[in-house]
């Protein structure tokens, strides 16, 4: 096959700029080849290089004494005691997904599987966090289902549970999509594998299925905006088989045991181009390959196609030569490809034959050092004028009720998890749809917990308030079911950041985030941006989604019980009725005004650590964010089958979204103990009313419970289903 000529128009449609290109003619002193230009384009787009990005992720926050590797490897990996740790990351599908729901959730699944084991982790729980566009939008339904079955059906087949994770509708994501994909895994501290490779002259070894054309140029596509091209771009998404991927998991973990793997690293984005080339240049090698041994799927791929391909379900390893017959053996028992495919060599080259012709051959350090790193221009969001309070006027409060929880945003989302299996593997304490998920290390008292929150019209009117709020949340989350927070994760959607005001909210964002974990000891481990989320020049929502993990030592601290006849609720923090880009403006009175709350980082930390260190007197807890008091006290009323009874009467005291606080479920003794407890700690704690009876009573106004209740669990399905 004859390569094409490298012109302007195929050089732009590989996504460089005449600049870019410039350089490529710098670092090689000649034109490329059409596989070079390939390699280039993947190595240099905005999903791979981060060049929009580099600068502001230095900033955040990424050690601790609890922290085993940070962002840089395929996860990143925390320790939770006793020789063992917990590796995970968050990543985005968000253009695969809107182009092909189905395979775009389902392969965004198995990449992020990848990510974990192929550090030496066994898989134990996923979480996702899916943003769409209008409800009644002519694609939303679509995509709604697609990318549900595709999570599903890749999860359950491959059998992880799906304790967590979150879902929300807005115009700004009509024509865009968002799937950030999360999933942790175990491991033990001493048998982690990392994928800088070492030694020279060391077999380079492809694993797994074999290579087809599929998702050749995705990670290009995902560094790009859509327009009304959007249908061309369907043969760059990846097609996934978690039947593979299960065997590619216990075949690659077993390789592991026997001492042959020197370095390992997932073919994800750019396949088997960023997976060589991060090998090499973290270990100081170079990488020849030799094409032609690559196991094939179908007949006559070029070079081009190889390189770019984003097949699933494979992996690049170096291998320890002495036991190349026992790794072939593990690989041949789980039928799956082992195939040698190169060497690690001593000059900084990346070599790339193809039946004996050099179809690349390019300084493989130049490839990840020299991509280009932009300090692109920002500007300040605009601050928000104040929301005039006296312009929302008083509702009757079960009325504001019922138009949240029939909302698709705040109803029961159960039509949506119950296509997850949420119990394989036996772990699973505590499934979606209560905040955050919790799993049980296997063998041991010790529980995991995890979350993801955002609330991206926040961000939107106020990036860095935005970013503290989601890391706060998370805090929160994992702190009601008195976890320790430990370490996040972050998947940072944006919009295109060649324009000032896109740019700038993802700057104000990261400072925000920045500030918060930092705060909370938190840090940031590992993560993903998600850049040029925009159709025909309209924006998502900027939504930088924070994924956290938190520990609970023994399960004896879990807060996991539910409210019941006769509890006390105890409201933890301090309200001043903040209804700015609240869930009652948006959902009942049509309209989005005002700033974000305020996030006081010393009183988050200092409230959730009131909510832990006081775990057994209290039965049971939630934080208080979208709807307030009102929408939290109904959600562990309904959880618990018990009616509930809120003495407060005021629209914004109910509805209002201030941070740093908690509802507590608990006996009146318990109470007692706690308001003694709080005066000591220096923390608010206030009794807001009772959970008793079979209806909900918010200040005069009265509803029966089991109306209610099947009004939230029903609106969802009732639309989508």
């Amino acid at each position: 096959m004859n390569e094409p000529d490298i012109t302007p128009d195929l050089i732009a449609s590989h996504g460089l700029k005449p600049d870019e290109y410039e350089r490529i003619l710098d670092i090689i002193g000649r034109e490329p080849t059409f596989t070079e230009l390939g390699i280039f384009s993947a190595m240099w787009n905005e999903h791979c290089s981060y060049k929009s990005s580099k600068k502001w992720l230095r900033t955040l926050p990424t050690t601790g004494p609890q922290v085993i590797c940070g962002p840089g490897e395929n996860a990143g990996i925390v320790d939770i005691g006793d020789g063992q740790c917990v590796v995970f990351k968050m990543e985005s599908h968000n253009h695969p997904s809107y182009i092909e729901p189905y395979q775009g959730a389902a392969t965004g699944v198995g990449g992020i599987l990848r990510d974990v084991f192929t550090m030496g982790a066994r898989p134990i729980a996923a979480m996702n966090s899916l943003s769409f566009g209008e409800p009644d939008h002519h694609k939303t339904r679509q995509l709604v289902h697609g990318v549900v079955e595709g999570i599903g059906g890749y999860g359950n087949a491959f059998g992880v549970p799906t304790v967590g994770g979150e879902l929300r509708f807005d115009a700004a994501y009509n024509g865009n999509c968002l799937v950030n994909a999360f999933a942790a895994g175990l491991a033990d501290t001493d048998k982690i594998f990392y994928s800088a490779a070492s030694g020279v002259g060391r077999p380079v070894v492809y694993l797994g299925a074999k290579t087809g054309r599929d998702g050749v140029g995705g990670a290009t596509m995902a560094s790009a905006e859509f327009d009304d091209s959007i249908e061309d771009k369907r043969p760059t998404v990846q097609v996934g088989d978690p039947f593979t991927e299960k065997r590619l998991m216990e075949a690659t973990l077993e390789l592991m045991a026997t001492g042959a793997v020197i370095s390992i690293q997932d073919m994800g984005a750019a396949g088997l181009t960023c997976s060589a080339v991060e090998m090499g240049d973290k270990g100081g090698l170079g990488v020849r390959l030799n094409l032609e041994a690559v196991p094939q799927r179908e007949d006559g791929m070029t070079a081009y196609e190889m390189m770019l391909s984003e097949s699933q379900e494979r992996m690049l390893m170096v291998l320890e030569p002495s036991l190349e017959a026992e790794a072939r053996a593990v690989f041949e028992k789980w039928d799956l490809d082992f195939a040698i495919v190169g060497e690690t060599i001593a000059e900084d080259r990346f070599l790339i034959m193809h039946n004996n012709v050099v179809k690349a051959d390019l300084p493989l350090a130049a490839l990840s050092g020299t991509a280009p790193e932009y300090d692109r221009p920002w500007v300040e969001t605009p601050a928000p004028d104040a929301l005039d309070a006296s312009s929302v006027p008083q509702i009757d409060p079960i009325d504001a009720l019922r138009a949240l929880i029939s909302s698709p945003n705040y109803c029961s989302r159960e039509w949506v998890y119950e296509q997850y299996d949420t119990m394989v593997m036996a772990d699973t304490v505590r499934g979606p749809g209560l905040g955050a998920g919790l799993i049980r290390v296997h063998g041991t008292p010790k529980l995991l917990a995890f979350t993801s929150d955002v609330t991206p019209r926040y961000v939107q009117v106020n990036p860095e308030m935005g970013g503290k709020q989601a890391v706060a949340e998370a805090y929160r989350n994992l702190s009601a079911l008195g976890a320790k927070p430990l370490a996040s994760t972050d998947n940072l959607n944006f919009g295109n950041p060649e324009k000032p005001e896109i740019m700038g909210q993802l700057v104000s964002a990261i400072k925000g985030i920045g500030a918060a974990v930092e705060a909370l000891d938190m840090p940031i481990v590992s993560g993903n941006v998600s850049l040029y989320n925009e159709t025909d020049g309209s924006a998502i929502l900027p939504t930088p989604t924070i994924g956290a993990v938190g520990l609970i030592a023994h399960e004896d601290e879990a807060i996991i019980g539910q409210a019941r006849d006769g509890h006390v609720a105890l409201m933890v923090g301090d309200t001043h009725g903040h209804l700015g880009q609240s869930a009652l403006l948006a959902e009942v009175f049509n309209r989005i005004e005002g700033d974000a709350p305020p996030v006081d980082l010393e009183a988050e930390r200092r409230n959730g650590g009131f909510i832990r260190a006081n775990h057994s007197l209290i039965r049971a807890c939630t934080d208080l964010s979208d709807g307030g008091l009102a929408l939290a006290a109904f959600e562990m009323a309904e959880a618990a089958g018990v009616g509930v009874q809120l003495d407060e009467a005021d629209t914004a005291t109910l509805f209002g979204e201030d941070q740093a606080r908690y509802l507590i479920a608990c006996n009146f003794d318990q109470a007692e103990a706690l308001m003694s407890e709080a005066g000591r700690a220096g923390v608010t704690v206030t009794s807001v009313g009772k959970f008793t009876g079979d209806t909900v009573r918010i200040g005069k106004s009265e509803a029966p419970l089991d109306g209610l209740s099947h009004l939230f669990r029903t609106s969802f399905a009732d639309r989508f289903a």
